[in-house]
């Protein structure tokens, strides 16, 4: 019982057509809420199914609960849509919770229930490790149990593989192939059939499932290319008789059970003259089985163990403990030079927004000030050659410069465990007009790392150091004071970066800056700029996100006379493959500053941003695409007023209706509405240019 962890599954099996599943609950966890239970919620809608449920043991710390969800039973519910979550959902007052229940990362994938034949319904690990059921269409699924990689440069690999109504004797040819990012060869490696092991994993053997065990083995050595890293992708393939025809079938990306072994696996091994190091691992995001080959060098290796090394030490606890000792030494015992101004955007990302607007604004006024920005060390490309001062940020000259200067000017949260001397001003611009709710207004936080508790009671702690905070709009400043329970001066101002669209918004301002985005001057550009999703996320910091964007319907139908400018949030972590739309799709998510973006764009889709508040002062279009507002509104986070009547613009839930939308806008000219008009003045209403100039005078008062 001690590897109990709080909602996790602790056994999960198939009887017949009926789950039955043991999920530990924290008794901390559901302690002083006067109801709780487990409901099943078809996926983006609020129709859920209630689970009952019979407490099978208790420890110490924990409550095991049993459920049992038959498929019978269920079944007009569960086969409605494609994906249905668990979750608890805990009650006391007007107050409702919903946590979603995580997996074990088990076989749960092979307790598949045959329904026709084309379609199965199984449960399954999602990509934030919670447990979800599936109702889809037959497909190939494989996954590796046991790997090895030998002396000799063999790799050897034990797995099973599952497609539903494929029966044993019809397979004609099995074979695992492997593809390289160095080039198109296809490498093909034979299969020999196992029978599994009951020591695998025991309860997931059903429908003849022992019998679908593969065994595999390749010799490295003819793929070790050496100068350039190789990696191998695996997926399994079967030819089989049916009905009297050879049909193919493939599996997606082979995923191997992380939890089996300790990863990764290393190898160094001889190619000639020179070394080879060879790597097996799975991938963090989906346990995808992942091969790295790439040439082995001691130097080199011992400076990137060196950094790693270095990059774990940075963030160990140990020397954040000594840096913040240090902070508060220094804080004391260093003359303070109330004329030193720290600025960061976005934890040192960017050199952008409020921020940015306020410096340029000092400097261009030539206040007697130095002016300093801190900047995180992966991006002082944004930086260079811009006349710029700018520190990296927890240098040891950071520590100085932030320990003694007067004033601090940022637009997120610090680190919580800076202390702010007492000699500083510490000035917040924060970066947005609220529509989603904020710290403590949120009823439940779902991002990586943190807790409902814990989130608000970290959030008002930072928002204790700050000495001003800037509002663009009386909505604002209420909303802010709540949230942030914020007790010390506002400056109710507009937004300092909105000066920016006021003063340089005019055609040659636009053409100079199409000229220096390689944008087209003579077509239209589709700005695309959603927020991110607090419950999609890889990691702490690191946020998904699933772009719902037809691009190949919005190529064919506007792919001659607009181009799309895609900005994700700065918190979204995705790479995305836009190769196939080159000259049409041009994607500035890493792009310094969004508000040259504005000015160049003629019409913005956006979905919960902030962004919308900004981009009505130039008084253009607006689509809100919104096909998940009702997980987004009922279960993230919830609006701050009816967003869905007043938004500036029309929702629309898919590509159909964004390609519906525009060519309305290309065949009439854009007249704001009264709601338009009512919206810009209640949230813009301060904007006209001099917001800088305010905040600069109520702050650096000389």
């Amino acid at each position: 019982m001690n590897a109990l962890k709080n909602k996790k599954i602790v056994d999960m099996t198939l009887d017949g057509d009926t789950y039955l599943l043991d999920i530990a609950i924290s008794k901390s966890f559901v302690d002083e809420w006067e109801n709780y239970y487990f409901a099943m919620y078809q996926r983006s809608t609020d129709n859920y199914k209630i689970i009952p449920y019979i407490l099978k043991e208790e420890t110490d710390s924990y409550f095991i609960f049993h459920l049992e969800v038959s498929f019978p039973e269920y079944q007009a519910f569960l086969t409605e849509v494609e994906i249905v979550d668990l979750s608890i959902i805990r009650q006391r007052d007007d107050e409702e919770k919903r946590s979603r229940i995580k997996s074990n990362y088990d076989y749960i994938e092979f307790l598949k229930l045959e329904l026709d034949e084309s379609h199965i319904f199984y449960p399954s690990t999602t990509g934030q490790g919670n447990l979800s059921f599936y109702f889809r269409e037959v497909f190939l699924f494989a996954k590796l149990e046991e790997v090895a990689l030998k002396k000799d440069g063999l790799l050897q690999m034990k797995g099973m593989y599952h497609y539903s109504g494929l029966r044993f004797e019809a397979i004609k040819n099995i074979e695992l192939i492997a593809t390289s990012n160095l080039n198109d060869e296809t490498i093909h490696i034979p299969v020999r059939p196992m029978v599994i092991p009951d020591s695998y994993a025991g309860y997931v053997w059903f429908h003849g499932m022992k019998e679908k065990g593969f065994q595999a083995e390749v010799d490295l050595k003819p793929y070790m290319s050496l100068g350039k890293a190789q990696f191998l992708k695996f997926y399994l393939k079967i030819e089989a008789e049916r009905e009297g025809t050879l049909e193919v079938l493939e599996s997606t990306r082979i995923k191997v059970n992380h939890l089996k072994q300790q990863y990764p696996l290393i190898r160094k091994l001889k190619s000639g003259s020179n070394k080879v190091k060879i790597t097996a691992k799975p991938t963090k995001k989906s346990k995808y089985f992942s091969l790295k080959v790439a040439e082995y060098k001691l130097p080199i290796e011992m400076i990137r163990n060196a950094k790693k090394n270095w990059v774990a030490l940075r963030r160990s606890k140990q020397l954040l403990k000594v840096y913040k000792l240090a902070f508060k030494i220094l804080g004391l015992i260093m003359p303070v030079d109330k004329k030193l101004v720290i600025f960061e955007s976005f934890h040192g990302k960017q050199f952008s927004d409020n921020p940015r607007a306020i410096y340029e604004y000092m400097k261009h006024e030539k206040t007697n000030y130095k002016l300093i920005w801190s900047v995180d060390r992966r991006h002082v490309n944004y930086f260079n050659g811009k006349d710029v001062t700018y520190v990296r940020r927890f240098s040891v000259s950071w520590l100085l410069l932030m320990s003694r200067a007067g004033y601090w000017v940022t637009n997120a949260r610090l680190p919580l465990w800076i202390p702010k001397p007492r000699h500083t001003i510490y000035l917040q611009t924060w970066h947005g007009t609220p529509l989603k709710r904020l710290a403590a207004d949120m009823e439940e936080v779902h991002m990586p790392g943190t807790n409902t508790t814990k989130y608000k009671k970290n959030f008002t702690k930072e928002a204790s150091k700050w000495d001003y905070l800037i509002s663009p709009n009386a909505y604002s400043s209420k909303i802010f004071r709540r949230a942030f329970q914020f007790n010390q001066e506002m400056i109710e101002s507009g937004y300092p970066r909105n000066d920016y669209l006021y003063n340089s918004n005019h055609p040659e301002a636009v053409k100079r800056l199409k000229q220096a985005l390689n944008i087209p001057e003579n077509k239209k550009v589709i700005l695309y700029a959603p927020t991110w999703r607090d419950n999609q996320f890889y990691g702490k910091g690191k946020y998904k996100f699933n772009l719902e964007l037809d691009l190949k319907k919005l190529y064919e139908q506007f792919g001659s006379t607009h181009v799309i400018a895609l900005r994700m949030h700065y918190l979204v972590a995705e790479n995305l493959d836009i190769s196939a739309y080159k000259g049409f799709v041009y994607d500035f998510s890493t792009y310094e500053d969004i508000r040259d973006l504005y000015l160049i764009s003629d019409v913005l889709i956006t979905d919960y941003s902030s962004v919308f508040f900004d981009y009505a002062n130039l008084k253009r279009p607006m689509l809100f695409f919104v096909y998940d507002i009702e997980e987004y509104r009922d279960n993230l986070r919830g609006f701050y007023f009816d967003f869905e009547t007043k938004a500036p613009g029309p929702l629309v839930k898919s590509t159909e209706e964004i390609v519906r939308e525009i060519k309305q806008l290309e065949t009439e000219d854009f007249h704001p509405s009264a709601v338009h008009e009512e919206f810009y003045n209640r949230f813009c209403y301060l904007e006209d240019g001099n917001a800088s100039k305010r905040v600069v005078d109520e702050v650096f008062k000389e």
